[in-house]
């Protein structure tokens, strides 16, 4: 007998913006119309599953400000206005916003949206040209207000609400009274909720667990220093010691988490599972039984104490000891909780759940006496990726627990409570990726973040000790810093991820700073108004110039000077998959031939499909043989069914590949012309890799004068 706890996650930062007290993105109504009903349905429906939900503080806190109207939420009033009305600038939000949702699942098979987009173009900044714009008539604008907030409802919200598939169904020309209730069904969701995760858990069904308040990277709160632990050679900014904040962001969690769901949470899930010794008194100060993080911390603190064990034992509580506290603590398996979170929206639902079966019994059969799998992961994001939001994957994952003989799905608190756990020793200081805090801090970006938010404490500090500062001028300051401490900001500031939203991010940062000055009747510190990050998404570098690389060896830097580069490391969004292994995409052409590369850190996978969309819709499927690769061409006449077609190419051996594809092959033609494709990895049969994310990589064809301006990414 296996026991298996499931812990979907729901986190969205503060999108508040302090001085205009706007939402600044509409992600919590979006998410709450999708992913959070969704998952509360789904629970209702499969009694029989134990289930267990973190819902941040900061998350909860924004629900029931919007359910309440104590902020306005920007794009729903963006969404309001009467479409004769709006104003230029209007007209650009829309098109620049009201496209920010998944394009193949939820875009694409509605022929009114999608031709919406194809209206407005795919290109990044296409909501930003004049040309564009015009292009939009009244009854066009309208229909993009609906359609965007419409197609962000998921299957609970369509079965409560029966007129969602009747608009779905009509499709276009949608009135203003047609508009405002898909608003209002938005709001109405709104309210109740925090009311239905609530119910579930006075039910017993599920138990709910918390998050430091505004989600931070607790051990750097603690001490900034502490990522050289994991990170010897990273380069930090001046040191920031603050356990206090640390206790005060867990303090208050637990204080909130009582108030909304009348009990205190018996467990923490650190934001992005980040750990380090020195929390462990702070977490048990602030009342909590247990908390959750990824196998990689286990490992690595076990591996430090010469620890020579197997996989296996992850499989069981643990109990962590530090400076006089004791914690129990579950570690996630990070395989198969992944695999819900990047992978199983690209296989056949039956498949998928069937795939977890299979590999939970499997553990059930190796794991110690009395074991647990924990499958933690985000339990919001993931479902815009499923074409029906996950409901078909996410009934046949849950009838498997229910019926499965050999597995018990159980809560967190449920489990614990019948083990004492094996001691841990030491913990590792480290998150949930790469074990370490490299998401977080030590490129420039991120310092310069880090470092204002020092600054701004030590001088809200000072003002505090002159005994001047009123209780409510005090609270509010702290909490504005508190805000800003939150690693949301983090996540888009550096190389590592990149949004069309980052400066939004950054601003909100800054803001919730200069409000700390602003608070204490200071004028904020003129570099407070400069953003920190870059203005513009660096996916990718533009080509200047033909190319004609030669392919054996070592792809050689000098062949492929100019051509175009996709950075496929940096495509990625609110969640971080672990397991990705492209690194770069280079493509380009010489006077007769399109040559394509992959570099990956090892072998890729087992096929790897480029999808062009422009000037035809042609297929190149790449086949790893076991000793090299083979390259298939399909044609097709509508995009929809292809044949294989004969064609004469090259491919370069190695982890990675090269290709080398005459244009006749492709359809092209020898002067411009514009191209388009994506990539697709696939491993076992499933697509687990797909780039870019969202849209196409575009560019104009070759040009006789090799003119490169034309070139777009």
């Amino acid at each position: 007998m296996a026991d298996v706890a499931l812990l979907w996650h729901l986190h969205q930062p503060s999108y508040v913006d302090v001085v205009t007290g706007e939402v600044a993105m509409s992600w919590v109504r979006l998410h709450t119309v999708r992913g959070y009903a969704d998952m509360a349905e789904m629970a209702r429906r499969h009694p029989g599953v134990k289930l267990n939900f973190n819902l941040t503080p900061v998350l909860v806190q924004q629900v029931e400000e919007l359910a309440e109207g104590r902020v306005k939420d920007r794009w729903a009033e963006l969404a309001r206005k009467d479409a004769a009305s709006l104003t230029t600038e209007d007209r650009h939000q829309l098109l620049e916003h009201f496209f920010k949702i998944n394009w193949a699942t939820c875009v694409d098979p509605y022929p009114r949206y999608r031709q919406l987009l194809d209206l407005r173009g795919r290109r990044a900044g296409a909501g930003q040209s004049d040309q564009n714009m015009r292009r939009f008539r009244e009854k066009d604008l309208r229909d993009l207000q609906v359609w965007f907030n419409l197609s962000w409802c998921g299957f609970a919200v369509r079965k409560k609400y029966p007129e969602l598939g009747k608009l779905i169904q009509k499709g276009q020309d949608f009135t203003e009274e047609e508009k405002q209730r898909v608003l209002e069904i938005h709001k109405e969701m709104l309210q109740g909720i925090l009311g239905e995760y609530r119910a579930l858990a006075d039910s017993g069904q599920v138990e709910l667990t918390t998050t430091p308040f505004y989600h931070p990277i607790l051990p750097l709160l603690v001490d900034t220093d502490v990522a050289k632990r994991a990170m010897p050679g990273v380069r930090l900014p001046e040191r920031l010691q603050a356990p206090e904040d640390a206790l005060a962001q867990l303090e208050k969690a637990q204080a909130a988490h009582q108030r909304v769901f009348g009990r205190k949470a018996r467990g923490l899930w650190p934001s992005e599972g980040s750990v380090c010794p020195e929390l462990i008194p702070l977490i048990a100060r602030a009342g909590f039984e247990y908390f959750c993080t990824d196998e990689m911390v286990l490992f690595r603190g076990l591996e430090a104490q010469g620890w020579h064990g197997n996989h296996s034992e992850l499989f069981q509580a643990w109990r962590v000891e530090e400076g006089g506290a004791s914690l129990k603590a579950l570690f996630r398996e990070r395989p198969l909780s992944d695999y819900i979170g990047f992978t199983a929206a690209r296989t056949e639902p039956k498949m998928a759940a069937e795939h977890l079966r299979v590999h939970l019994q499997h553990i059930a059969q190796v794991m110690p006496q009395n074991g647990v799998v924990l499958l933690a992961l985000d339990g919001e994001n993931a479902w815009e990726a499923f074409p029906d939001s996950g409901e078909a994957f996410l009934d046949e994952f849950y009838l498997r627990l229910e019926k499965t003989k050999g597995l018990n799905s159980t809560t967190l608190g449920g489990y614990l409570d019948r083990h004492t756990g094996r001691p841990a020793g030491r913990l590792h200081s480290g998150s949930w990726i790469s074990g370490n805090f490299d998401i977080w801090i030590g490129d420039p970006e991120e310092n310069q973040g880090w470092s204002w938010i020092k600054r701004t404490r030590d001088f809200l500090l000072r003002e505090e000790g002159r005994g001047k500062l009123t209780s409510e001028v005090k609270a509010a300051a702290w909490e504005d810093l508190y805000a800003a401490e939150g690693s949301d900001w983090f996540w888009w500031y550096g190389p590592d991820f990149q949004t069309d939203s980052d400066l939004i991010f950054d601003g909100l940062f800054r803001g919730r700073l200069q409000n700390v000055y602003r608070r204490l009747g200071v004028t904020p510190p003129a570099g407070l108004s400069v953003p920190i990050c870059s203005s513009e998404v660096r996916l990718g570098v533009l080509p200047t110039r033909a190319i004609e690389p030669k392919f054996s060896g070592t792809p050689s830097f000098l062949d492929w000077a100019g051509a175009g580069r996709y950075e496929a490391w940096r495509d990625q969004g609110a969640m971080a998959q672990g397991d990705r292994r492209v690194k770069n995409i280079y493509y380009g052409y010489g006077e007769k031939n399109f040559y394509f590369r992959l570099d990956s850190k090892e072998l890729v996978g087992d096929e790897v499909i480029v999808d062009f969309h422009l000037p035809a819709p042609v297929r190149l499927r790449i086949i790893w043989q076991g000793e090299g690769w083979r390259v298939n061409l399909e044609k097709s006449k509508d995009g929809v069914v292809y044949e294989q077609t004969d064609c004469v190419t090259e491919v370069a051996e190695g982890k990675g590949l090269q290709v080398q594809l005459p244009f006749s092959s492709l359809g092209w033609r020898r002067e411009g012309g514009e191209v388009s494709f994506l990539v697709r990895v696939l491993r076992g049969g499933a697509e687990v890799e797909r780039y870019p994310e969202r849209g196409l990589i575009e560019f104009s064809g070759p040009v006789r004068a090799l003119d490169m301006k034309n070139w777009y990414i």
